[in-house]
């Protein structure tokens, strides 16, 4: 989980729909250690959660360093949407040889930028949950959008989005904005999915219960573990966290007859990129086992080639969704404007 001083439970993580200025995203950015200079660097672009203190950065940086000669550096931002505002605005000036972190919803944007090159892999032992086909992006992790609660304080947790929706009273929620957060957009695209044109009433039945709209997922798994919410928008594997490293079984996704939608992390290599060799490695490392085997209980979330036998136990013991969603990443392109601005009017932000 990307809460304060806490891994991130999936993903996760975001679509930016307003201007950013060059000074604010160059100050959302945190360089790692200067590299030795008789070493080639690769530099990779990623959300702050990833090579935090409790992420998979550290050992993934350790094994890959461990196989190239080289020395990787991590540069990291709130969030994948933010990623993708820096790298536009640094266009071909940008430090940037691999960004990890967007997802499908932003890789029709990203590929339109064109500021991506072909990875030339041909990817096996794929274990995400749809056939992959983009010749510019491969996925590290992917898992299921899902509230989270505690069942030492939410008792009777809705048992379907219906009655989260159209319930009176309850419970109170925490979400995050689809123009800055991933899992904010998976939300907004989650109930474009269930309810279609009559989304907007959906919004508005739930603005009473929402308690803030945070700029990404830490913010609001932060103010959900003290207690600020009795849930808040993760991921149906956020719990093992809880299990794992605390060994609470207090904490659960509640699964909805609905269905849920999916998100599925990617990364790609720029074309500005100064060691594209290095970079196409680097990829190829990231869907090996010495990476994938770091996601499980450093992302908090499903590896995209690691197979299930190999996760931890608790990962199988958590219940997961009868039915899926995701939208071809050309579909949520040409709509997330216009869905966002309809998730502005509704919600009256």
């Amino acid at each position: 989980m990307n809460q304060p001083d806490t891994p991130r439970t999936p993903s996760l993580r975001r679509s930016v729909a307003t201007a950013f200025t060059a000074a604010l995203a160059l100050g959302a950015f945190a360089a790692g250690p200067a590299a030795a200079q008789d070493k080639p660097v690769l530099t990779v672009y990623t959300y702050d959660g990833f090579p935090s203190k409790y992420g998979p950065g550290g050992t993934i940086k350790e094994r890959f360093e461990g196989t190239c000669d080289c020395t990787l550096e991590w540069v990291t931002a709130d969030d994948g949407g933010t990623l993708l505002a820096r790298l536009k605005l640094e266009g071909d000036a940008t430090q940037a040889d691999v960004v990890l972190g967007l997802d499908t919803n932003l890789m029709g944007e990203a590929e339109a930028s064109g500021m991506f090159a072909p990875h030339g892999i041909t990817p096996t032992g794929l274990t995400i949950p749809v056939e992959w086909t983009s010749e510019t992006f491969l996925p590290f992790d992917w898992g299921w959008f899902a509230f989270v609660y505690n069942d030492k304080k939410l008792k009777n947790p809705p048992k379907s989005l219906a009655e989260l929706v159209d319930g009176e009273g309850g419970p109170t929620l925490l979400i995050q904005d689809p123009r800055t957060s991933t899992p904010g957009l998976g939300l907004l695209l989650w109930l474009q999915e269930v309810y279609g044109d009559k989304s907007g009433e959906a919004w508005a039945k739930l603005k009473p219960k929402i308690v803030t709209v945070t700029k990404g997922w830490s913010e609001a798994y932060g103010m959900f573990i003290e207690g600020e919410a009795d849930m808040v928008l993760s991921y149906q594997s956020s719990p093992a966290y809880h299990v794992i490293a605390e060994n609470q079984e207090g904490f659960h996704a509640a699964i909805f007859p609905e269905g849920h939608y999916v998100q599925i992390e990617v990364a790609g290599i720029t074309k500005a990129s100064d060691e594209p060799e290095l970079a196409r490695k680097f990829m190829e490392f990231m869907i090996s086992e010495g990476f994938q085997s770091a996601i499980p209980t450093g992302n908090w979330m499903y590896p995209a080639a690691l197979p299930e036998s190999e996760l931890p136990p608790a990962f199988a013991a958590l219940p997961k969704p009868a039915k899926s969603f995701l939208l071809d990443p050309k579909v949520v392109q040409e709509n997330r404007r216009a869905w966002i601005d309809a998730w502005l009017a509704a919600y009256g932000g």
